[in-house]
């Protein structure tokens, strides 16, 4: 009695094989029809999950093809998913409205308030040296440099101003 063993994909050496025949020409055809940014490889090996997933549907002959098929397919859905992604990104709505409390924005505009007239109160050698540190983000060390004095004499224009900005705006 001869025992006819029938191909099967499910087979793990005959998978295997399907594998290490068909994986590199997968992936080659799918960089060259479209490019690297939409990772080849990743579709190749997904394709080979769907065929295992597929495996006693699909017989030894029709691997390629259904290979071939379904990663080429994965890519165009990858395609049309990037056409979306970008027009998303590219169309801004429009924002007329906030989440902001009305009564945070409203404290907000009276702190900015606050703070510009206290800052008009600074002297004009502390006011400098604060906001090249603060807004600028310059080193004690750079502003000293710029304006030709020493590092100390910067530290004491900074904290010397820090110290009237937290007397004129409370809350600080």
């Amino acid at each position: 009695m001869i025992k006819t063993l029938e191909n099967s994909v499910c087979e793990e050496q005959i998978f295997s094989k399907m594998f290490q025949s068909h994986s590199n020409d997968l992936y080659n055809f799918l960089r060259y029809k479209f490019g690297d940014n939409l990772n080849p490889r990743d579709k190749v090996q997904e394709a080979f999950i769907k065929l295992w997933d597929n495996c006693k549907k699909v017989t030894p002959e029709k691997v390629k093809s259904f290979l071939f098929t379904t990663a080429n397919n994965m890519m165009l859905n990858e395609v049309k998913h990037q056409k979306v992604v970008l027009k998303h990104q590219q169309s801004k709505p429009t924002k007329d409205y906030t989440h902001e409390n009305p009564e945070y924005i409203m404290e907000e505009s009276e702190f900015m308030q606050k703070y510009q007239r206290a800052l008009a109160k600074l002297s004009e050698a502390q006011r400098v040296a604060f906001l090249m540190n603060k807004t600028e983000g310059k080193r004690h060390k750079e502003i000293a440099e710029i304006l030709g004095i020493s590092r100390k004499a910067v530290e004491k224009r900074i904290y010397g101003a820090l110290e009237k900005l937290r007397k004129e705006i409370d809350g600080i």
